[in-house]
């Protein structure tokens, strides 16, 4: 049961990491990767365009946030081709038809152990930074701003560029 599986449990913030030897970067916080700002797609962008756009900036992936800063999930350029190839959705149809809506956040001050552990099971991680806004009332609200997507890939050059060895 993934309850008492304490990587499951590390990864969603119920447990603190009871690794014991861990790797010299386990504790270095996520915003040293120095990722770079994600392309960011509306919901109403097409398949269509979402390829063209992807192609053209050479991005595998992009993030679908909403107009009011909610990210409804993710859009990546294979699974995009697949569905319109595979006649599931036609080049016409919003992006919102393709997206993974299941996929795992992490904050820039968490470490890249959490992030170790949450690129086990998936492909990659939303990077998210919280702000406090403010409306024309005066109230507040916590509103998450994408940051960046980290990956294997990312994770792995961080720990190769600066090998403690």
């Amino acid at each position: 049961s993934k309850f008492v599986n304490d990587k499951w449990m590390i990864k969603n913030g119920y447990l603190n990491d009871v690794q014991e030897h861990k790797p010299w970067w386990w504790n270095i916080k996520v915003q040293k990767l120095n990722l770079s700002a994600p392309l960011i797609l509306l919901p109403e962008v097409s398949c269509q365009k979402a390829i063209e756009i992807l192609q053209e900036k050479g991005y595998d992936q992009a993030p679908v946030v909403a107009e009011s800063g909610l990210i409804l999930g993710m859009v990546t350029l294979s699974n995009t081709l697949t569905s319109v190839l595979a006649g599931n959705v036609e080049f016409s149809d919003p992006v919102t038809k393709v997206i993974y809506d299941q996929f795992s956040k992490i904050g820039l001050e968490d470490s890249l152990g959490k992030l170790s552990c949450i690129l086990e099971n998936d492909h990659f991680a939303i990077v998210v930074h919280e702000q406090m806004q403010f409306d024309g009332n005066g109230s507040s609200f916590m509103k998450q701003m994408v940051f960046g997507v980290a990956t294997a890939m990312d994770l792995l050059t961080f720990v190769s560029r600066n090998d403690k060895k």
